[in-house]
């Protein structure tokens, strides 16, 4: 009899993490071992029992769920891990790859898509939209020519998140309570993010973020 193969999946909304064990569960060789909703449950569960592979949401609570493929990538590198998360993938497929993923898949395709992602993985393969390689092939392009990187590519993971939600329109307390962080350090995030992509001032940052996220739904 086939082994089946297991499964670790890791988000803070027990009510999505429920519908991805059900829609990975629907393959009868597939698995779900364990579910955490924080990095050291998923830590505490790996220590345990590791899986063939694991689904990781980027935002944990108050954790990036970045940091646990770091974690992971690190001490298991064997694991294949695809983040699933709802911000665009445009601000976050890149640095999930960089940070050890094998894949990147936004919540609102995960229904349509998830099994062939995991798929592609299990295969040994990366996992993007067909939109999304198209445009990191546009900017390796763009770096072997003369064209200047983009600033927001120097941004952490968590500084990209505080620059989206600016680029929408929301002030320094909505950011706040919105990623359940203290008003002074958004300020801090605002101020990192401002001069990395050297900006004078928060309203030139506002003007900035605001600019470029337009130019990535276009």
């Amino acid at each position: 009899m086939r082994k089946p193969t297991t499964f670790l999946i890791v988000d803070d909304h027990p009510l999505f993490r429920q519908g991805l064990v059900s829609v990975v569960e629907d393959n009868p060789h597939y698995m779900v071992i364990g579910q955490a909703s924080s990095i050291a449950e998923a830590m505490d569960l790996l220590e345990a029992e590791e899986p063939d592979m694991m689904l990781i949401d980027i935002s944990l609570g108050e954790e990036s769920g970045l940091e646990l493929v770091k974690n992971v990538k690190a001490l298991k590198p064997h694991i294949p891990m695809l983040v699933i998360s709802m911000y665009d993938e445009v601000i976050y497929a890149s640095t999930s790859l960089k940070a050890g993923a094998k894949g990147y898949l936004m919540k609102q395709e995960a229904a349509k898509t998830l099994m062939g992602a995991i798929e592609e993985i299990l295969k040994g393969k990366v996992y993007l939209s067909d939109a999304m390689r198209e445009r990191m092939i546009d900017t390796m392009v763009a770096q072997q020519s003369d064209t200047p990187m983009d600033p927001v590519e120097t941004l952490s993971a968590r500084e990209k998140e505080v620059f989206r939600l600016i680029g929408n329109g929301y002030g320094v307390s909505e950011i706040a309570e919105k990623l359940n962080l203290s008003f002074k350090t958004i300020n801090v995030y605002r101020d990192n993010i401002r001069r990395k992509i050297a900006v004078n001032d928060a309203g030139e940052l506002r003007k900035y973020a605001i600019k470029w996220t337009k130019s990535r739904e276009l």
